[in-house]
């Protein structure tokens, strides 16, 4: 017992540690804003977190934590399977779809994919601006396999490999990544008494991976290497080799907390701070009302605040809600909802449905 208390402290100290290093990270300048590749990775999965200003990273017992830190997922006491639905700004979409599988003494289990549809455009040149008659598409695209463990009773740990593709036309760029996470159970501020109904700590570093490079057909120009000589080759095939870009990597570190849990109802505060590698250190507050119908299910009310102290940002507040409606032999099926505007880019929505089984 001894061993698991200092343990703890250590891991608590190392929590600390990090969020203060998080902080100090607020001063560093330039942003390497528009420097990295697949930033669909940072849109947000799951409308439960897309309601809370995306302040997810603590929280625990959802599927959607395949995305925010997989650490969460060794909460789940049911298998799950979700479905979501985003239509994104200008005609994007974007969906996803995860299952969960709770394997008791072994872990969480989980996979995941996810879409991001640009739609058809028509192909432009120098000659023909108006368009050749052509349509090309883009899409984007993610396999995650996730495990989570709880490896003692207030400590849990999570990790993702991913696998993320890229195609515009007849290119293509492919890279791999891993997602880590923890989430600590420290019992402070507790309404009940018990350990889980405490503060709560998370961390995640997100999208920690190889860089991407696009490859493929369109990049093949017919090259005369001496224009002004006749009687060489004049179509000699070249080939634009494009750069290399870094994935969107983003350390996340946030806690919640449960200041009011009163009979079947509950209230769930949290605040996230990240350091991504492409833009300014930003702020995400959430919160979240639960009301538990005796038989029935239960009711979720959310809001939350997304990117605050980002520098031009264009988020701001984020609403949404849920419901859980239960039925015989343990199974339920969740919906959610989550409004989410973007500034002069305009509102997005999120539509999720899900089966626990």
């Amino acid at each position: 017992m001894i061993g698991i208390y200092r343990m703890k402290d250590i891991f608590l100290k190392i929590f600390i540690l990090s969020f203060g290093f998080s902080m100090v990270l607020f001063a560093q300048k330039p942003y390497r804003v528009g420097t990295t590749s697949a930033n669909f990775l940072e849109i947000g999965v799951g409308s439960d977190g897309n309601a809370m200003g995306e302040a997810y990273v603590s929280m625990t017992g959802r599927l959607s934590s395949i995305y925010w830190n997989p650490a969460g997922l060794a909460f789940l006491d049911k298998n799950e399977a979700m479905f979501m639905y985003q239509p994104w700004v200008i005609d994007i979409s974007s969906s996803n779809v995860s299952s969960a599988f709770v394997l008791p003494s072994i872990g969480t289990l989980a996979v995941g994919f996810t879409h991001l549809g640009y739609g058809d455009m028509e192909v432009t040149t120098l000659d023909y601006q108006d368009g050749t008659g052509e349509l090309f598409s883009a899409n984007d695209y993610s396999f995650v396999f996730s495990y989570s463990r709880r490896i003692a009773q207030w400590f849990a740990f999570g990790a993702s490999a991913k696998y993320i593709s890229s195609q515009i036309w007849h290119m293509t760029a492919s890279a791999v990544a891993l997602d880590l996470g923890v989430i600590v159970e420290t019992g402070f501020f507790s309404m009940t008494g018990k350990k889980d109904d405490g503060l709560r700590i998370g961390m995640s570093i997100s999208n920690y991976g190889t860089k991407m490079r696009y490859d493929g057909m369109d990049l093949l120009f017919p090259i005369d290497i001496l224009p002004d000589e006749a009687g060489n080759y004049s179509t000699v095939q070249g080939q634009f080799k494009m750069q290399e870009w870094e994935l969107p990597l983003i350390f996340r570190i946030g806690m919640s907390i449960q200041p009011i849990i009163v009979k079947n109802q509950r209230l769930i505060l949290a605040a996230d701070a990240l350091h991504p590698n492409n833009n300014s250190e930003s702020v995400n507050l959430g919160a979240e009302y639960q009301l538990n119908i005796p038989g029935a299910g239960t009711f979720y009310l959310r809001a939350g605040y997304k990117a605050l102290f980002m520098e031009d940002s264009e988020y701001g507040m984020t609403y949404g809600g849920g419901l859980v409606i239960r039925f015989l032999n343990n199974y339920a099926i969740r919906t959610d909802y989550a409004f989410k505007p973007i500034g002069v880019l305009g509102n997005t929505q999120s539509y999720t449905i899900g089966i626990q089984f």
